[in-house]
């Protein structure tokens, strides 16, 4: 019984000593510098992001090309993906019955001619027995107005001609502009009319190529209030050119620029649309391409840390700042969801002028850590 209460005795102590040894272990600083880390003083300065809009892309002009006229189409003159002149002929539509009644409207024409002279004969004949009193001026009269109806019956006959020869003209489609052909779905003899659902073929315009992006009301308000003023046009006007990435996720070579706004915004997407333009003379860019629109915002007084310099803790970014003494503590930032670039971030808040960071290497850090600096 003795030896079991020396026993309890002694573990009692042992417990004491235990936990008086671990208040004493309080966290401290380690007093000597660890190692070197490269540091990082905080500054403001100008910084440029971007956003990148999803677009497909379109030509100057796109235009599909369908018949006036029902026929069988008789020839294909260009192929598909071929630049084309304006008023060069693309097809030729076999629909004989128009050519028929070109030729019968040719002959009324004539007949109709025929018979206005022959009325102005008969008026020029009977004025002047009319004014010598040898016939009433009835007859004259009479033929006047005979005159006046063979006048319209002409200018009905011409008109008809005109129609004719519309419907001959539309048996040939032509290029309306400068262009390059698109797909043609149908092959010669396929029967074609004004309400095919499918076009004979679409020609493009693409010297130039239009791109159409949308932005929501508060991106839109954020992007045009930036630092501009005056009207909304003027505005579109001091806006940076924008950069095209192509489906490759190379730069396209040609810088664009916004050069309008849509009237309204649409009420299902609440979005609105800008029109973005970039310059094709060299015909890379084809309608229907997609790509994605970047679009670059000025920053001014931004605060810049770099990315490799931050470290994630359970869905929030810190970053360690060093303090006179070069101990080094963690501290919450909150940074823009627009990045400057991939090696950088935007910080909103959490560091100020002035402050020092550790700008690399941070993996083997934690607060309270002395280091030298580089």
């Amino acid at each position: 019984m003795v030896k079991m209460n020396i026993v309890k005795k002694w573990l009692a102590l042992s417990s004491l000593i235990f936990l008086a040894a671990c208040q004493k272990k309080e966290p401290e600083a380690v007093k000597e510098a660890i190692a070197f880390y490269p540091t990082l003083s905080i500054a403001e300065e100008e910084a440029v992001v971007y956003n990148d809009y999803p677009v497909v892309l379109q030509g100057k002009k796109d235009v599909e090309l369908r018949p006036k006229i029902d026929g069988f189409i008789e020839a294909i003159l260009v192929d598909e993906g071929q630049k084309v002149k304006k008023g060069q002929v693309l097809f030729r539509i076999y629909a004989p019955q128009f050519k028929e009644e070109n030729v019968a409207a040719i002959a009324g024409l004539s007949r109709a001619e025929a018979e206005l002279k022959d009325a102005g004969m008969k008026v020029k004949k009977v004025k002047p027995l009319v004014e010598e009193s040898i016939i009433s001026n009835y007859e004259l009269e009479s033929a006047q107005y005979n005159l006046k109806s063979k006048e319209a019956l002409f200018k009905v006959a011409k008109s008809n001609l005109s129609n004719t020869e519309a419907n001959v003209r539309y048996t040939q489609i032509v290029a309306p502009f400068d262009g390059v052909i698109g797909l043609i779905p149908f092959k010669e003899g396929a029967l074609v009319s004004s309400s095919s659902i499918k076009p004979l073929t679409v020609i493009s315009d693409i010297s130039s190529i239009h791109t159409y992006l949308s932005m929501n009301e508060k991106q839109f308000f954020d992007f045009t209030q930036q630092t501009f003023h005056g009207s909304l046009q003027e505005r579109i006007d001091q806006l940076p050119q924008v950069s095209l990435i192509l489906a490759n996720e190379t730069e396209y070579s040609q810088k664009g620029k916004i050069t309008s706004v849509s009237g309204q915004f649409d009420p299902l997407t609440g979005s609105i649309n800008f029109r973005a333009v970039f310059n094709n003379k060299e015909g890379l860019l084809r309608s229907g391409n997609s790509a994605r629109v970047r679009v670059f915002e000025k920053i001014n007084n931004a605060v810049l840390v770099p990315q490799k310099a931050t470290f994630d803790l359970q869905g929030k970014r810190f970053v360690y700042v060093v303090g006179s003494n070069a101990v080094v503590k963690s501290r919450e930032v909150r940074i823009m969801e627009k990045e400057p670039s991939g090696q950088q971030y935007i910080v909103t808040s959490g560091l100020n002028t002035g402050d020092r960071i550790v700008s690399a290497d941070i993996g083997g850090l934690k607060d309270g850590v002395k280091i030298k600096l580089k």
